[in-house]
């Protein structure tokens, strides 16, 4: 029996890998953007909505689905040509999501672009509750060694080190074997520059999360657009401590050039993915954007402990219904200038010569 699968399976690489993208319907679906959000918290519409439902009843993705996928089932809209995956929680889960999107012969995505758009928690240092950034850099936090904190030798200051190394933060930083992604930055400048005056939304209930955090101007700010990167680890890590990591990991790992600002789970596993359907052309990663919203902050605010502050969160994201809705407003402002000259930007990424 197991020879049987292994062949069977065999047969289904080889067809995949020769190139057989047609289905018995006909063409596959060729996407020209597809949506990666990571989680839905009840239905696909009609009620308390994670990151997929906005995108899913105000773009009208409803209108084919594919079952079966991945983790969960895939909504397209014909006419707009946009697709709506929900990866799955997780590095693995959205790794595993857009591999299986990618080799699926009903879809050819060699040329769309990707919008990895979700919540997360921010650096208070950075931006306040309610904004959005576009990242450059996305930094795995997960691929590492790791002693525990209370048998560290004396001069560690966390317990964490890169793999290959013999001291933390040692330069020069080693090449990274799956620990850091950068994404095509004239892309990225383009996102922010259309993007960065883009009302966001705000409440009273917001305004006084923020002003308690003291320390941190721009903790206090109304909701704003910005550039920051984006840290992905699996373990949903909190506090001051561990934020001090965040940001000496994210400025090793990128020589200084990035500034952690955001922190989810996904980013790195959909990249990995993403990163190995190119080298059989069958993705393009120059066509990839990711913008995470702050839902949360990574650390407490003064006089509240991490442990208290953490199982406060677990009861819900104080500022989660504005980070998905500024997700929305800002991720659509993107999304509607391809559509509106696709055949131009199919051709021509942002920044290319070509688009000059």
């Amino acid at each position: 029996m197991n020879t049987i699968r292994s062949l069977a399976f065999g047969t289904l690489t080889l067809l995949v890998l020769a190139g057989c993208t047609k289905t018995p319907e006909g063409a596959p679906v060729a996407p020209k953007i597809v949506i990666v959000t990571m989680f839905e918290r009840g239905a696909d519409r009609g009620d308390a909505p994670g990151e997929f439902q906005l995108w899913n009843e105000r773009r009208n993705l409803d209108a084919v689905v594919y079952p079966g996928v991945a983790h969960h089932d895939l909504h397209y809209n014909p006419d707009s040509g946009l697709l709506g995956i929900v990866t799955g929680i997780g590095t693995a889960r959205a790794a595993a999501s857009i591999m299986a999107l990618g080799m699926d012969p009903r879809f050819d995505v060699s040329e769309s672009y990707w919008l990895i758009v979700g919540i997360s928690g921010f650096d208070p240092e950075d931006a306040s509750i309610g904004s959005a950034a576009w990242a450059e850099w996305l930094v795995d936090g997960d691929i590492s060694h790791e002693i525990d904190a209370r048998e560290k030798p004396d001069d560690w200051e966390w317990g964490y080190i890169a793999r290959y190394i013999k001291t933390p933060f040692e330069t020069p930083r080693r090449d990274p074997r799956g620990e850091l992604y950068q994404l095509n930055p004239t892309l990225v400048d383009w996102a922010f520059e259309l993007t960065k005056d883009t009302p966001l939304p705000d409440n009273d209930a917001l305004a006084k999360t923020r002003a308690r955090y003291t320390e941190h101007p721009n903790a206090q700010r109304p909701p704003f657009v910005l550039r920051g990167d984006h840290l992905a680890a699996s373990t949903f890590w909190h506090g001051e401590i561990l934020n001090g990591w965040a940001n000496a990991w994210v400025d090793w790992w990128t020589e200084t050039n990035g500034e952690f600002v955001s922190s989810a789970m996904e980013e790195t596993g959909t990249m990995q993915s993403i990163t190995w359907l190119a080298q059989t052309g069958r993705a393009d990663p120059r066509r990839v954007l990711s913008l995470r919203t702050a839902s949360n902050y990574v650390m407490p605010p003064p006089g509240v402990t991490a442990a208290d502050n953490l199982l406060a969160e677990n009861e819900g994201y104080s500022g989660l219904e504005i980070a998905l809705e500024s997700a929305y407003r800002v991720g659509s402002v993107v999304i509607d200038t391809l559509l509106a000259d696709w055949p131009h930007y199919r051709q021509c990424v942002p920044g290319d010569p070509c688009d000059d």
